[in-house]
């Protein structure tokens, strides 16, 4: 049967009205629901019966499956997450009025996950935004997402298109933790390379799962003068190239032009039609953020500073690193 192209305007018109009343069908029943659990866990955790909350709980569980054997959700443990979910949210104001943005199973990935509320705000509303499933929340959770976008060092805003300027922010870690590095004590850059070279699944798990891999000492030429670029990836969810430049001391601002010339090079000679320009990341041993700031203030490409460490242990001073309270809602806001 042959389809005439107004009828295909039709239909498309038709399928996606379907789609979209499914849709709000769909968050008028995670609305219900967590409004009902809600419910539950309150009448649970202001319950005075003389009885122990365990006991309770494994009473109340078997009786709601005997009366209601259809529907899910009333097992012991989620009728704990629901006494959790209440007590830890109610009265909380920058997390109480978020409640039916998010599907329960990820209301209880992002309680199991995080302990701090900004930083369940952040997650609550960044999943909203970006419409991660639960599988990419939790993932975006342990990937250190929050973190990497209080702390780490770009010039994204100012450089990056809108449409994927926030995803960016994401892209880049503050620091890697590259533990699984067989190094001496005293190591070269390219010793280094070649170490992240032969652990390649580590060092991209590393860098975050929206990675892949293109090449190590990735030649480039200008005007018959060959340049090397330390590591060449690709980020699927930025549709770009990403330039990497390991280094093994501090930070010094000439590592920025040099970061800027491969960019201008990947974008005018490699990079495909229908990608984005490409993104740096400088990582090196250490850096002076302030110094970082000023080097960054300059470009007009989008570069990222880094360090790395070879071992999990976190220095002394992290948490100072990390911005005031007000300073976190004002970032939060700007980036939702």
């Amino acid at each position: 049967m042959v389809i005439e192209k107004n009828e295909i305007k039709l239909i498309r018109e038709i399928k996606e009205k379907i789609r979209k009343t499914q849709y709000e069908s769909l968050k008028f029943v995670n609305v219900k629901l967590i409004q009902l659990y809600w419910e539950i866990g309150k009448a649970l955790s202001q319950s005075n019966i003389e009885k122990s909350k365990t006991k309770l709980i494994s009473s109340l569980s078997s009786e709601l499956q005997k009366e209601f054997p259809g529907i899910k959700g009333f097992s012991q443990s989620n009728l704990k997450y629901m006494i959790r979910f209440y007590n830890e949210y109610n009265g909380v104001e920058n997390l109480e009025p978020l409640l039916n943005e998010i599907s329960w199973s990820k209301h209880i990935a992002i309680l199991q996950k995080c302990k701090d509320n900004q930083e369940r705000e952040f997650y609550i509303l960044a999943t909203k935004k970006f419409g991660w499933t639960k599988n990419v929340l939790i993932n975006q959770i342990e990937n250190k997402s929050y973190e990497k976008f209080l702390l780490n060092q770009t010039n994204y805003d100012k450089t990056l298109p809108n449409e994927i300027k926030k995803q960016g922010h994401l892209a880049v870690k503050d620091e890697y933790i590259f533990d699984f590095l067989e190094l001496s004590d005293k190591y070269s850059e390219k010793e280094m390379e070649n170490a992240l070279i032969k652990n390649i699944r580590n060092f991209l798990i590393e860098m975050g799962t929206q990675f892949a891999f293109i090449s190590n000492q990735f030649k480039i030429e200008v005007n018959n003068k060959e340049y090397f670029i330390d590591l060449l990836l690709y980020h699927r969810q930025l549709k770009c190239l990403v330039a990497v430049e390991l280094k093994i001391g501090e930070f010094i601002p000439e590592f920025k032009g040099k970061m800027e010339f491969y960019l201008s090079v990947l974008n005018e000679k490699v990079k495909l039609p229908d990608e984005n320009d490409a993104i740096g990341i400088i990582i090196c041993k250490e850096k002076d953020r302030t110094i970082v700031e000023y080097s960054l203030k300059t470009s007009n490409l989008p570069i990222g500073v880094s360090t790395y460490k070879t071992s999990k242990k976190l220095p002394k001073n992290y948490e100072n690193l990390l911005p005031t309270s007000q300073e976190i809602s004002q970032k939060l806001q700007s980036f939702l």
